[in-house]
């Protein structure tokens, strides 16, 4: 089969286009954007009510066969998810693990992990860095000084990304903290309340509201306490520009070089460094237009369909979760 005539179908549980910030909807559009654009046709199963200019959109219904849900002239099938009932699939097919799954849960031999350390921590060297559009994200003001404030990127009611140690970090380090992803009073997960008014709560930003307070950031603070599986939150704002100032977990190292941010696992040590680094904008956004972009995403994904259309299994046997993914050390 010719690679340069594939139909791919990607599978999703989310709806698209992306509504607000969008995560792994997100990456899942850009890749298929990328794939068209490389000359292969894509199309999209995922929930009722979605659509999409540049592919096909088929509607996910829960309960049914997969045979019955993808398109017959499809060569291969690229979940987001683990299918239920993988046997009435009847064509060649991958899944990506996009998150931490569950200590030993057995993932299918076709998974692809989205970085090094997510893979080895499943027993595989199997991934694919996400990659995003950077054309969908507007300019950029890299010339221009950055505003006096941080921001903290990630779904603040979740205690592994740790909202309360970047609270504590930027009062540390006298700046103001833009929190996108997160409110003021939250009771899911545990009772937190800010006070502090140097500290103020976006919601689920998305659109130009978001992207306009990652232009003009003076750095990403990301304290997090899981090994992070891959972290969109760092590519985009080194994208804009912003130094990072985060925890050494999960795949931040793969994604932050020394000139890039810091990585600590204190308060006090981060607030220290975010006083005296100095960023260099154009080499942030340089390294996530050259390392971290969509094509470069659908190239290496190509390479995977490759393999599996010609009958290859990703792996001898199933992946699994070798430890719990958190809580790991931080200092406050």
């Amino acid at each position: 089969m010719r690679e340069s005539h594939l139909h791919i179908v990607l599978v999703n549980q989310a709806p698209i286009p992306v509504f607000a910030y969008g995560g792994t909807e997100r990456v899942v559009w850009d890749l298929g954007k990328a794939l068209v654009s490389l000359g292969h046709r894509v199309s999209y199963l995922v929930p009722k009510g979605s659509h999409c200019p540049f592919a096909e959109v088929f509607a996910l219904r829960a309960g049914q066969r997969w045979d019955t849900l993808i398109p017959a002239d499809a060569d291969l099938v690229h979940f987001q998810f683990n299918p239920a009932q993988p046997a009435t699939i009847g064509k060649p097919w991958l899944m990506t693990q996009h998150g931490n799954s569950r200590v030993g849960e057995a993932l299918p031999v076709n998974t692809v992990f989205v970085s090094a350390d997510h893979a080895q921590r499943h027993g595989s060297s199997l991934h694919v860095h996400n990659g995003l559009d950077w054309d969908a994200y507007g300019p950029t003001r890299l010339d221009e000084p950055s505003a006096d404030y941080l921001h903290f990127l990630a779904k603040a009611a979740w205690s592994v990304k740790n909202v309360r140690g970047a609270i504590r970090t930027a009062s540390r380090a006298e700046r103001r903290l833009e929190v996108l992803g997160g409110y003021r009073f939250n009771l899911r997960r545990g009772l937190r309340f800010t006070l502090s008014l140097r500290v103020r709560f976006h919601g689920m930003v998305g659109g130009e509201a978001k992207l306009a307070l990652l232009r003009h950031s003076s750095g990403l603070l990301f304290p997090v306490r899981w090994h992070e599986p891959f972290g969109l939150a760092v590519i985009e704002s080194l994208y804009f520009g912003a130094p990072i100032f985060a925890t050494p977990y999960g795949a931040l190292p793969e994604l932050v070089g020394d000139e890039n941010g810091v990585l600590l696992t204190s308060s006090q040590a981060l607030a220290d460094a975010i006083g005296h680094f100095v960023p260099a904008r154009r080499r942030n956004h340089a390294r996530a237009c050259e390392l971290f972009n969509a094509h470069n995403m659908a190239r290496r994904y190509l390479n995977v369909y490759a393999w599996v259309l010609n009958g290859g299994q990703l792996h001898a046997k199933p992946p699994a979760l070798r430890e719990a993914a958190s809580p790991l050390p931080w200092t406050d």
